[in-house]
This record gives structure tokens, C-alpha cells and sequence, in this order.
């Protein structure tokens, strides 16, 4: 019980974190997915939305590998 309660209130803070980091700049796409991976452990509907998240990142990062290569 203490595992799940300590991973959900981390989660919210990484969540928190995140939006004041779009906000303000600063890495907030890592600690929306840090938030995402704490509450993918008990809840599928957040290991959907991290699997999305990690699927978008490859799509991105590859996209910006072709066009730095030229």
C-alpha cells in the first residue's frame, strides 16, 4: 500500500512539475512521461498515454535525424 501511495504522489508531482515547465522553459515533456511511469504501474489507461508519448518521441527523434543529416 505505502508503494502505490509513494509512486502516486510522485507522479503528481512530475505531472505538476511538467505543467510549469510548459509554462515556463524547461524540460517538461520528461517529467510528463516521469509522471506517466509512475501511475503506468497501477493504472492501463496511463500505460496507454506513456506508450503514445514513447511512440511520438521515436516519430520526432527520427524525423529530426533525416533532416540534420543533409
Amino acid at each position: 500500500y505505502m508503494k502505490k501511495l509513494l509512486l502516486q504522489i510522485s507522479g503528481v508531482l512530475f505531472i505538476l512539475l511538467g505543467l510549469f515547465f510548459a509554462i515556463v522553459p524547461g524540460p517538461s515533456i520528461i517529467f510528463f512521461m516521469a509522471g506517466l511511469l509512475c501511475f503506468s504501474f497501477y493504472y492501463p489507461k496511463a500505460r496507454h498515454y506513456l506508450s503514445l508519448c514513447q511512440k511520438a518521441l521515436t516519430k520526432s527523434c527520427a524525423y529530426l535525424d533525416k533532416k540534420l543529416a543533409r
